[in-house]
Formats: C-alpha cells, sequence, structure tokens
C-alpha cells in the first residue's frame, strides 16, 4: 500500500490530465533555462502547437508578399508596354502588345507591303490608305456678306469735345478748325448773370438751347470776342454755324454806340448772308430778326 502510494505521488508531480507533448515541451524549456542546446530547443519548438495569434500573423505576411509580388509584376508590365509604345510611334507603327506581352516588336520598312515585322510579317502603313483632298476644297474662295448695318458711320463723331453739340459743329468744321484748337476749353458759364431782356441776355438763352456754351460774365457786348478769345472759343470773321454769336463793335450796323450789341446767327444764306435773332431793352424779352449782308465786317464766336 504504501508503494502505491508513492506511484499517485509521482503521477500528480508529472500533472494531473497533461498530455505526453505537454509534459515534453515543459521539460524542454525547463532545460532551455539550465542551458540545453538553442538549435535543439528550436528544433523542438517547430512541432510545438501554433497560437491562434501565430496563424494571424503569418496570413497577414503572406498576403504581404503576394501583393508585393503583383504591384511589382504591374509595374514590369507597363514600363515595358510604355517602351513598345515609344519605339513604335518613333518608327511609325502604333500597335500596342498584347495583354501580358513585354516584347518590343521593332519594324522596319519594307518597299512593298510598307513596313515588316520582326518575325516577318508585313504591315501596311497608315499613309497608304490616306486619299489626296478635292481640289476644290483646297481653293479659298468666297466673300464676306455683313449684311445691312443699323449703325450709321456718318453719324459718329471724330472730334474730342465733351459737348455733344461742340462736337457736331467740329466734324462739320473740320476742315477749318485752327490748328490746336481744344473744344474743352473753360466755357466761362455759371448761369444767366445779363440783364433781362438786353442783347446779352438773349444770346445767353439762345446759345443755351442749342446745346451750345457761352460766357457768364463777358463785358458789354462790343467786349465779347476779346472775352470769348481769352477764354479759348474760335472766333473769326466768317459766319459757320447756327449759333455763331455775332458781335457788333459801337455803332456797327445801327448798334449801340457805347456797349455796341450782340446777336445770334439763325439762318446762312446761299448767298452768304446771314439771318439774326435778337433783343434789346425795349423789346420786353420779344425778339426781333433781320438779315445782314456784310458779314465779314462783324465778328463771330462759334464755341
Amino acid at each position: 500500500m504504501k508503494h502505491a502510494a508513492h506511484r499517485a505521488s509521482a503521477t500528480r508531480g508529472a500533472g494531473v490530465g497533461s498530455s505526453p507533448t505537454s509534459r515534453s515541451t515543459g521539460a524542454t524549456r525547463e532545460a532551455g533555462i539550465q542551458g540545453v542546446d538553442d538549435a535543439l530547443v528550436a528544433k523542438l519548438n517547430e512541432v510545438a502547437p501554433r497560437t491562434r495569434r501565430s496563424i494571424r500573423l503569418a496570413a497577414k505576411a503572406s498576403a504581404r508578399r503576394s501583393h508585393i509580388m503583383t504591384g511589382s509584376a504591374l509595374t514590369v508590365l507597363v514600363g515595358a508596354a510604355a517602351s513598345s509604345m515609344a519605339v513604335n510611334q518613333a518608327r511609325g507603327d502604333w500597335s500596342l502588345p498584347m495583354a501580358g506581352s513585354v516584347a518590343i516588336n521593332l519594324v522596319t520598312p519594307s518597299s512593298s507591303t510598307g513596313y515588316s515585322g520582326a518575325d516577318g510579317s508585313s504591315r501596311v502603313s497608315r499613309s497608304d490608305y490616306r486619299q489626296p483632298l478635292p481640289t476644290a476644297s483646297q481653293r479659298n474662295e468666297g466673300s464676306w456678306d455683313l449684311g445691312e448695318s443699323a449703325l450709321d458711320a456718318g453719324q459718329m463723331s471724330k472730334s474730342s469735345a465733351n459737348n455733344p453739340a461742340v462736337a457736331a459743329l467740329m466734324d462739320a468744321n473740320r476742315s477749318v478748325l485752327p490748328a490746336g484748337f481744344n473744344p474743352n476749353h473753360a466755357t466761362g458759364d455759371v448761369g444767366n448773370a445779363y440783364e433781362f431782356s438786353q442783347c446779352t441776355w438773349w444770346a445767353y438763352v439762345r446759345r443755351h438751347q442749342l446745346g451750345l456754351p457761352v460766357g457768364s460774365h463777358m463785358g458789354n457786348a462790343k467786349d465779347w470776342s476779346g472775352s470769348a478769345r481769352t477764354l479759348g472759343y474760335w472766333v473769326d470773321d466768317t459766319p459757320r454755324n447756327v449759333g455763331d454769336i455775332v458781335v457788333f463793335q459801337a455803332g456797327q450796323e445801327g448798334s449801340d454806340s457805347t456797349y455796341g450789341h450782340v446777336a445770334i446767327v439763325e439762318k446762312i444764306n446761299p448767298d452768304g448772308s446771314i439771318v439774326t435773332s435778337e433783343c434789346g431793352a425795349v423789346m420786353n424779352g420779344k425778339t426781333y430778326s433781320r438779315t445782314l449782308t456784310n458779314v465779314h465786317a462783324l465778328r463771330y464766336i462759334h464755341y
């Protein structure tokens, strides 16, 4: 009985329920700690059961190796295809290699078939299929037809005047304009400062009705031509346009012997005479008209 008890104790010392493999592995690890040869330990570990973690890590490593190999193969294939296209383009052959092929098919000129491949097969150049264009399509004949335009170029002003009425008159007088004339000169216009019904008052009113500039403080009527010239107006002895200011010196053509007179040109007759509109102190704002023939003896303010 005592011997049986001793055997049971020995069995419990070996580990209840343990397999022979687990007992040997434990012994091996214990032996490794005591200095058993490392090569023997590695050999024994190869036959040890694999854990789930080791299996999972091995699968991931295998997948990575597969992806790397696939990517490398694709890179080589694409590079070979690009090289083949570059060579074929240089030689005039745009045919692409078959999928999966990395061989470059060099072509050489052939007098009979256009091109021949390295395998002896013949290829026809694309230029053999090209047909010359019809002769008619190579001619560049025809005409432009813009149709009728509503734009009247004759109504377009060539003048640089800011005042449209002045611009229109300058276009009409272009051939006789003084050199260097500035249509945008100072006008001296700050409102009608002249006494009601005087000739100067009417000249200011009528010029504004026609859209033309006039000074507000140009002095007595006989002084208007000098004042206008100082401001930059065009002044001479020839009537040119409707709206020109006629300046009479003192006593000239029946004007006042002290102050002179001014009037507005309303019409230029074919014979050169002019028709005027005028006003005076005794007219109470009403105007009158007369025809003058001695036109070049007078002065005219244009614009």
